[in-house]
C-alpha cells in the first residue's frame, strides 16, 4: 500500500494519488503523451525503490539524496531522475503536501553528451541492407532516408501520418500534437527522400485508412521506437557498425553544420526551444576544429604566410 505523508492535521495523501494527481496537472499544460509517460515512469521508480518516502520529511530528503547520490550513474541518468522528481516535489510543495523541496538546490551535472560521427562509407553500407523488395525493407530504407535528411526525431518520424506528407511542395508536417516541444514545423525534404515515401505508400493496401501510420507493420499497426532500434541493430550487426535511431539525427546535425548551415537553422529543423540542446549536435571533431582554425584565425592575416627562401 501507498504510504502516507502527513504535514499536518489538514493535508493527507498518498504518493499514488499525488502522481495521479500532478499527471492530470501536468496534461492539462499541453504536454505530450510520451513525457507523460516519462513523468509516471520516474516518479514511480524512485517510490518503488524507496516505498517509505511519504513517511515522513526526513524520510523523503533522506531518500531523494541517496537516490540521487547512487555511484556509477551516468549525467544524462542524473539530470533525468533530478529534472522528474524536482518537478514533482514543486508541485507537491504548491499543493501544501510537503514541506519543502528536498532536492531543489541540486544542480544538475554536465554532460558532454554523445556525440556521434558516421562516415559516408558506413551511411552508404547501412542503406543497402533494407531489402526493399518487401514492405518492412522499403519503410525502413525510407525510414533511415528521412531522418538523415531531416534530422526528425524517432518518435516524431514514427507518428506521420499520410496527410503530413506532401510530395509537392517536398515537405514533412509535424503538427503540434506530434511535435515533442508541441511546437510544429515543416521539414523541407530531398528528392530521393520523396521517391522512397511515395513508393512506400504506394504498396499499402487500398483498405488501410488514413490513421494508418506511414512507418507502420506490415499489418498496418504502429511501430514503436524499440522494435525500430531493433531493426538498426539487426542492419548494424551486418556492417559491423552499431547505429541507433538517434545517431542518424546526430550524423545529420553534423553534417549539416559541416555543409554549412547556420545554429540557427539546424535549432528550427530539429525543433529544439533553444541553443541549448542543438550545442550538443554541433559538437565538431577535432579535424573540424583544426580546418575552421587555418580558416578563421585572425593570425592569417596579421601575419601571411610566406614561401620560404633558402639560404644562399
Amino acid at each position: 500500500m501507498s504510504r502516507i505523508l502527513k504535514v499536518n492535521a489538514l493535508s493527507s495523501i498518498n504518493w499514488t494519488e499525488a502522481l495521479e494527481q500532478f499527471l492530470f496537472w501536468k496534461k492539462a499544460q499541453g504536454i505530450s503523451e510520451q513525457t507523460q509517460k516519462d513523468y509516471n515512469q520516474q516518479v514511480r521508480l524512485f517510490f518503488k525503490r524507496y516505498p517509505d518516502s511519504f513517511d515522513s520529511m526526513e524520510r523523503l530528503k533522506h531518500n531523494g539524496l541517496h537516490y540521487l547520490g547512487q555511484d556509477g550513474i551516468k549525467p544524462c541518468t542524473f539530470n533525468n531522475r533530478l529534472v522528474y522528481l524536482r518537478t514533482f516535489f514543486n508541485w507537491c510543495l504548491d499543493q501544501s503536501l510537503i514541506e519543502f523541496n528536498p532536492i531543489l538546490s541540486i544542480k544538475k551535472r554536465k554532460d558532454e553528451g554523445r556525440v556521434v560521427s558516421i562516415s559516408y562509407d558506413v551511411l552508404k553500407q547501412l542503406l543497402e541492407q533494407p531489402d526493399t523488395r518487401t514492405f518492412v525493407g522499403l519503410r525502413d530504407y525510407a525510414l533511415i532516408l528521412l531522418t538523415l535528411d531531416t534530422g526528425i526525431r524517432p518518435k516524431e518520424a514514427l507518428t506521420l501520418s499520410p496527410v503530413d506528407f506532401n510530395p509537392n511542395a517536398q515537405e514533412i508536417y509535424i503538427t503540434s500534437e506530434k511535435a515533442k516541444t508541441r511546437v510544429s514545423r515543416s521539414l523541407p525534404i530531398s528528392v530521393p527522400t520523396v521517391k522512397a515515401i511515395r513508393q512506400l505508400l504506394s504498396v499499402r493496401p487500398v483498405d488501410w485508412s488514413e490513421d494508418v501510420t506511414i512507418f507502420c507493420t506490415y499489418e498496418g499497426r504502429k511501430l514503436n521506437r524499440h522494435t525500430w532500434g531493433d531493426r538498426l541493430e539487426k542492419y548494424s550487426k551486418s556492417i559491423g557498425v552499431m547505429i541507433r535511431p538517434y545517431d542518424l539525427r546526430h550524423s545529420f546535425a553534423l553534417e549539416y553544420i559541416r555543409n554549412g548551415a547556420n545554429a540557427l537553422t539546424l535549432q528550427k529543423t530539429l525543433g529544439h526551444s533553444d541553443l541549448t540542446m542543438t550545442k550538443r549536435y554541433v559538437a565538431l571533431t577535432n579535424n573540424d576544429l583544426k580546418r575552421e582554425h587555418m580558416t578563421a584565425s585572425p593570425i592569417n592575416k596579421l601575419m601571411p604566410e610566406t614561401k620560404r627562401i633558402r639560404k644562399l
